[in-house]
Order: structure tokens, then C-alpha cells, then sequence
């Protein structure tokens, strides 16, 4: 599955790489994370944020005046504080983003992410999500932007009995070329 998603993103960056209305560039955030348990927290897990980081490279390609698509290739460390709830990773947003003002865009989309680390430690190795936020240009060429992030699949393999999702906020500092 891993490498059918790297194959999408390629295929995805190669389309766009011709097309004479696309930005590249490359982005860093600052994460605020925890795992969202359902119905409460198990006995003897403390869930407090985790801070992380997040760090990758995107195209955007103008569908219209307004209108662009934007996939990117991320790492970001999301989970929760205690080591056992730490996930890293690799992540490919997807989003549709509009722009309201010449500095003003909203955006939304849907994510895939494939954990980078050890793969046998009861903790799924694929989740989805979906994420929207706000970018607001400083120049034609940096910005900053906020996103947030829920998840949609249970971070915890099914052997576990126990059911979390995935929430990030992530605030970005991109450049684009």
C-alpha cells in the first residue's frame, strides 16, 4: 500500500510539472496534536498533546483565476505525548483551495498517511483524514497558513479494543517557487 501511495504522488507531480500554471515550493508547521478517544480515555493512559513538527515540499496548480489544487508530500509527527502514542507520518494532503482575497485563501481536502516507523506496534499503518485551512500570503512568494486535521480511521490496530482518532492543528511557514 505504501508504495501504491508513492506511486500516486508521482504520477500526480508529473502531471502537474508540465503544466505552465504551477507553483512548487516547500512548507514547514509547528503541530499541536492529540488522539481523540472514543468513548473515554482507557485506564492508565495519560493523553496529553504532543508537540511535533511537520515538514514537506508541494505543487499548486491554478485550475482558474481563484481556484487551485495542491498535493504535497509531508512529514509530521502527530499522536499524543506518552511515547507508546507517538506516529510519525508520511503524509499526502490533497487540497482544494480557493482564494477569497488577493492574500486570503481557504482550504480543504482529504489526507493519507502512512506511518513511518516500526510496523507490528498495534497501531494502524495507514489512516485518513480530512483537513481544512486558511493561508494567508505574505509576498507572491512566502505565506503562512493554519490547518487542522481529523481523522477518520482508528489509529490503533483492531487487536487493541481500543479506538482513537488522530487530531492535529499544524501552523505552516511555506515558500513557492
Amino acid at each position: 500500500m505504501k508504495k501504491n501511495v508513492l506511486i500516486l504522488t508521482f504520477i500526480l507531480f508529473s502531471i502537474y510539472s508540465f503544466s505552465q500554471n504551477a507553483l512548487y515550493g516547500v512548507r514547514a508547521g509547528y503541530n499541536i496534536s492529540n488522539l481523540d478517544f472514543e468513548p473515554d480515555v482507557p485506564a492508565g493512559i495519560e493523553n496529553r498533546h504532543r508537540n511535533g513538527i511537520a515538514v514537506g515540499f508541494f505543487s499548486e496548480y491554478y485550475v482558474s483565476e481563484n481556484v487551485s489544487f495542491a498535493p504535497e508530500i509531508q512529514f509530521s509527527a502527530e499522536g499524543a505525548k506518552a511515547e507508546f502514542l507517538r506516529i510519525n507520518y508520511i503524509q499526502m494532503p490533497l487540497f482544494l483551495k480557493y482564494k477569497i482575497t488577493e492574500v486570503v485563501a481557504i482550504g480543504v481536502g482529504p489526507q493519507v498517511s502512512v506511518k513511518g516507523h516500526d510496523y507490528k506496534d498495534g497501531q494502524q499503518n495507514l489512516a485518513f483524514s480530512g483537513l481544512g485551512g486558511l493561508e494567508y500570503s505574505l509576498t507572491d512568494n512566502f505565506f503562512l497558513d493554519v490547518r487542522y486535521s481529523y481523522g477518520f480511521t482508528n489509529v490503533f490496530d483492531d487487536e487493541t479494543n481500543i479506538e482513537a482518532k488522530n487530531t492535529n492543528m499544524q501552523i505552516g511557514f511555506g515558500v513557492k517557487f
